[in-house]
């Protein structure tokens, strides 16, 4: 799974981080491995953060979980479906999610923190992956979490009409997406699921010359009105391979917003809409499920 690795690094109430009350709380922690149906599951614990802990598949990070703080957001991609999130009702007003891809259900957790009472399912096709991340780093029981092992789009299928105030989409098999995941006809039942002022948000990952991910965006524009694409300026001027976070609804999006949270993060990023979109996806024709692909295998280099 293609994952940028660049993380913030958090600090105490005081601005200055305990390095040496941080280094006895996690002394007795130890990664944890397993085979699970992706490859190789570690679950390492974070020297910058007691019970912090990283999920890799094959030595590609996937998730970054704070046990302790499940508001904080790590990775990139990560903070920027955290801002969706924030912004996709009023400020703690509980809503219904479902999270196609569970890593370590880093999102739920996100969601279930700033919006107590929300209502959330995970689908995740890797079941032994689940069962490890259920063990090592156990969900809150209060949380209104469901996980189901399963296909994503065989899980979205299963989910009543105008259900969901917001899809979150993260799937990865191995470092690429799969292919019946980015035609019209998925995104067809992903508008099915919504409701109508509900918001689609995919973590796209691709590199120069972005053919992916210029394709996702015409696909998602022949099914939904309004689209805003969040990424690093590198990453959309096709530089380096990275990934995007793209952004769909029926409504107006609250663009002026999104684009000030994510120019303020610790790892600034630019957003996409309108005309500067349609210009970025440029000739690109949506995909549908005869012509789908898996999204591009990243380069070795994204997991040094």
């Amino acid at each position: 799974m293609a994952r940028n690795k660049q993380k913030e690094r958090g600090r105490d109430r005081d601005g200055v981080r305990d390095r040496g009350r941080d280094r006895e709380r996690s002394a007795g922690a130890e990664a944890v491995a397993e085979t699970v149906d992706g490859g190789l599951a570690e679950i390492v614990p974070d020297r910058d953060r007691p019970h912090a802990w990283t999920l890799l598949i094959d030595g590609a990070p996937q998730s970054h979980v704070d046990l302790d703080d499940p508001g904080y957001l790590s990775f990139e991609y990560q903070r920027r479906l955290g801002h969706i999130a924030d912004l996709v009702a009023p400020p703690n007003r509980p809503i219904q999610a479902v999270h196609l891809g569970g890593g370590a259900f880093t999102l739920a957790r996100y969601v279930a923190a700033t919006r107590p009472r929300s209502t959330q399912q995970i689908v995740e096709v890797d079941e032994p992956l689940v069962r490890l991340v259920r063990r090592a780093l156990p969900l809150d029981p209060g949380a209104r979490i469901r996980v189901r092992a399963g296909d994503a789009r065989a899980g979205l299928a299963k989910l009543p009409d105008g259900w969901a105030d917001l899809i979150i989409a993260d799937v990865f098999s191995g470092a690429r997406t799969p292919a019946h995941l980015t035609s019209t006809e998925f995104l067809g039942e992903v508008r099915r699921v919504l409701r109508p002022d509900g918001w689609y948000a995919a973590n796209l990952a691709d590199g120069p010359p972005l053919a992916h991910l210029r394709g996702q965006v015409a696909t998602a524009a022949a099914v939904f009105p309004e689209l805003a694409l969040a990424a690093d300026p590198t990453v959309l001027r096709g530089r380096r391979f990275g990934n995007a976070v793209l952004l769909a609804a029926d409504r107006a999006l609250p663009v002026a917003e999104l684009t000030r949270r994510v120019a303020t993060d610790p790892h600034p990023g630019r957003v996409e809409h309108g005309r500067s979109l349609a210009d970025f996806t440029g000739g690109a024709v949506p995909v549908t499920d005869a012509s789908a692909k898996p999204s591009p295998v990243p380069p070795p280099s994204v997991f040094q």
